[in-house]
């Protein structure tokens, strides 16, 4: 992770007194296990070029952490990525030019616009590329996006979310770097710390003087102070950021640790663009607060099963934190629920989630947590009544959905089989840019049309027929966010 500051023009060499950093010397610290060096590479009096590089441990990065039990916490992109971790690691040595409080002698130079050019990277970032260089060209920059080629001999993700950023203008280095301070988490979306009203603070002193008029505002407070409660703070010390009532922002929230059993199932959204808000004008206003995709899908899903004949035994595939199999426990009539998770700190979770249903209520099962893969072949999920996959094919390839579809529907051979996935046109609903997928671990997104195609192939030669419904809002031209599948079995003797 690094930012190169390039300065050049008449005063460039004023740039290194704005730092508080001597060009002859090479700044070199390492504080709590991360190295920050500073190093110009090119000092003259018309040219200027700093390098400011961290290098954290990434063992320090994940040790104390609840999950030591799990090795896929070391399976990560933060050592690499330039993000809020990187901006706390190097504030230190940048703060004389933060606060603008150079030697007396250079305080004229405080307010004095530069050429600039800053490189910094890599960024790892869910925002389309549109978003991304609007967040810096209504700054006054120059916007260049640079990706790495890549050598796989199969298409892993048609365009990589991981981007270099390269901004070119005239500004001052202290709104320079003000700039980049506050932006660079947005673009990570990634807050490692814990977000206090000390945030709001940081968003009126380093937006001071362009993030009032800037069109993206309400994007760059939402992703900075992320809490509702925050974010009504904010605005009522500025008295903006009005937010239209059938547009609330859906902010995320901790609810895991509520007493009833409403708190218990309550979820939060994980595949919607956070960065977007609809921009197809729909004919639905009301006052109450939007409820979330992930919501309508878990009603669209208990009710479809509550409906069903045969509910008795449920596989949930790739349970992820139990939110969706606490639901289905709810459902009279069902006996069993297997919810089936690879990930150990996920299933952690998830058994947190099933206690509090102990004992409970309206609870007719408990739900049982256990390890298993769609990639990996189990015989107790056989012949199952119902196995549900929500929101869980689009994150594998493309390539190996054939056969994972072959094993769920001639082995494993449920009598229902229901799966999620998002509409591809729908993301147009949103802003999003083409090709750009809701989330960064999604492989695919398909069409209406591509998704029938593929249930065409999937259920030929099977016991099974097949619907398609849609989940969400519907709007005309582009259908619902979410396209749920259900594969039923036909009586003996009707196989195509």
């Amino acid at each position: 992770m690094h930012l190169i500051i390039q300065a050049s023009g008449a005063d460039a060499a004023v740039v290194s007194h704005l730092l508080a950093k001597n060009p002859g010397n090479i700044y070199d610290r390492t504080d709590k296990g991360v190295r920050v060096r500073m190093v110009y590479t090119r000092a003259t009096s018309s040219e200027t070029e700093v390098l400011i590089h961290a290098e954290p441990d990434p063992v320090d990065l994940v040790r104390g952490s609840p999950d030591g039990y799990d090795i896929t916490q070391y399976i990560n992109d933060r050592e690499f990525v330039t993000s809020s971790l990187f901006c706390s690691y190097i504030r230190s040595a940048l703060g004389t030019a933060l606060n603008g409080k150079p030697k007396e002698e250079y305080t004229k130079w405080v307010d004095h616009p530069f050429n600039l050019q800053l490189s910094f990277g890599p960024v790892a970032s869910d925002l389309p590329d549109r978003v991304v260089e609007e967040l810096f060209s209504h700054l006054g920059y120059a916007v260049t996006l640079e990706r790495e080629e890549l050598s796989y001999s199969f298409d892993l993700k048609k365009k990589s979310s991981v981007r270099r950023i390269i901004l070119r203008g005239q500004e001052t280095v202290q709104n320079a770097l003000r700039q980049l301070f506050l932006l660079i988490p947005v673009l990570d979306n990634y807050k490692h710390y814990f977000i206090s009203e000390d945030e709001i603070d940081k968003i009126k002193r380093y937006g001071a003087g362009w993030l009032e008029t800037h069109p993206h505002k309400e994007l760059i407070v939402k992703r900075t102070l992320r809490f509702a409660e925050l974010i009504k703070k904010y605005e009522s010390k500025e008295g903006v950021l009005s937010i239209p009532d059938n547009r609330k922002m859906d902010v995320e929230g901790m609810v895991d640790g509520g007493d009833s059993l409403a708190e218990v199932l309550t979820d939060v959204p994980t595949d919607v663009p956070t960065d977007v808000q609809p921009s197809v004008q729909t004919d639905v206003i009301t006052d109450d607060p939007p409820v979330r995709l992930n919501e309508l899908r878990y009603r669209a899903i208990t009710e479809m099963v509550a409906r069903l004949p045969h509910r008795q035994r449920i596989v949930d595939m790739g349970a992820g934190e139990g939110k969706l199999s606490a639901r289905l426990a709810t459902i009279a009539g069902v006996e069993s629920i297997l919810a089936v998770e690879p990930s150990g700190q996920s299933r952690l979770r998830a058994m947190e989630r099933f206690a509090k249903l102990e004992g409970r209520h309206g609870v007719f099962a408990m739900p049982e947590p256990i390890i298993g893969s769609l990639f990996y072949f189990d015989e107790q999920l056989q012949h199952q009544d119902v196995m549900i996959l929500c929101e869980v094919i689009e994150h594998i390839e493309a390539y190996r959905l054939d056969g994972i579809m072959n094993t769920l529907l001639q082995e494993y051979q449920p009598e229902v089989l229901i799966v999620t996935t998002p509409n591809k046109e729908y993301n147009e609903v949103y802003a999003m840019e083409q090709e750009s997928f809701r989330h960064h671990d999604h492989r695919f997104e398909w069409t209406r049309a591509e998704l029938a195609e593929r249930c065409v192939e999937w259920s030929a030669g099977t016991n099974y027929t097949y619907t398609i419904q849609g989940i969400g809002e519907q709007v005309e031209g582009y259908g619902q966010p979410t396209q749920m599948i259900i594969f039923g079995r036909r009586e003996e003797g009707h196989q195509q």
